[in-house]
Parts: structure tokens; C-alpha cells; sequence
């Protein structure tokens, strides 16, 4: 078993998250080998990714250059991890918890914003001192109060307990 082999391939199943990629991929490996060195660092950015603790990923990731640099594309697919993420838990995302989670800053992070505010139906706006991302409205972000007609009990069949319970 060639260890860097695996290790790319654990590198490509994390940046398929949300899907269990990894975990699945993890399951395969033999624990003895889970130990080493490089498999450790990528259980604990698995972990951080799925508590969505991106700022302690970013920082771990950068300690660990060679994890990104490994995969072309890894940080745009942690990126859209983390935009995922938020999509499903806000409806407005501060700027400085958007900047956190994708790891973007300065000028690259106003292109970044503009790209999405063209094409992904965000919208920026001026809120005291800094900006809020207004996120396009999913089933998670912004849940609706649904009815379900199964679970309604006709007032006939309530008025028949009555004299039972009395």
C-alpha cells in the first residue's frame, strides 16, 4: 500500500464533503496506519469540517501547506463546503463569518462576493459598520410552517373521549 496514494485519495474524498467520502474512505484503512503522521492531520481537518470550525481548519491547513497543495482545487472545494454550510444555517452572514469560514480577505474577497452577488443571487448589504451577505432563501435558512393534514383530529372524535375521561 503506497501511503501518499491513500493520502491523496483521503485529500480528494475531503474535499467531496458534505458527502461521507472520507469516513467511508477512513473505514477502509487499517488503524495502524490511521497513526501515522499525515492521516492524523486529516482526521482532525475532517473533524473541524464537520463542525464547521473553519477558522481552526484554515489555520491547521496552513501549518499543513502540503495537504493543499497536494489536490489542485482543494481550497475552492473547502470554500464551497463552507458556503454550503452557511447557506443552510443563515439567512444574513456577517461579513467578518464569511471571511472566517472561506479563508478570503481584501480584494480578492470583493471580487469573490461580487462573483456570487452575480451569480448565486447573493446580495451585499451596508449594515453599521460592516457589510452583511444576504443569502438566497432555502428550506434550511428560512423554514416555513407547514400543516400536515395527517395529524388533525376531527372535534367529533375528541367529543367522543370526553364522557370516557369524565
Amino acid at each position: 500500500m503506497s501511503i501518499q496514494i491513500v493520502a491523496h485519495i483521503l485529500i480528494k474524498a475531503l474535499m467531496a464533503m458534505p458527502a461521507p467520502d472520507f469516513s467511508l474512505c477512513l473505514f477502509l484503512i487499517p488503524e495502524h496506519v490511521q497513526m501515522e503522521e499525515q492521516f492524523k492531520v486529516l482526521i482532525v481537518l475532517s473533524h473541524y469540517l464537520e463542525t464547521a470550525r473553519f477558522s481552526q481548519f484554515w489555520d491547521e491547513a496552513a501549518k499543513n501547506r502540503h495537504i493543499s497543495e497536494a489536490v489542485p482545487g482543494f481550497e475552492q472545494a473547502i470554500q464551497s463546503y463552507a458556503i454550503h454550510v452557511l447557506s443552510l444555517t443563515y439567512q444574513k452572514v456577517p461579513r467578518p463569518i464569511l471571511v472566517e469560514a472561506i479563508n478570503i480577505e481584501g480584494l480578492a474577497l470583493d471580487k469573490f462576493l461580487e462573483y456570487h452577488a452575480a451569480n448565486s443571487g447573493w446580495v451585499i448589504e451596508k449594515g453599521g459598520q460592516s457589510q452583511v451577505i444576504v443569502l438566497p432563501r432555502n428550506e434550511f435558512n428560512h423554514p416555513e410552517l407547514k400543516k400536515n393534514t395527517a395529524d388533525i383530529l376531527p372535534f367529533e372524535h375528541v367529543t367522543r373521549i370526553f364522557p370516557v375521561l369524565g
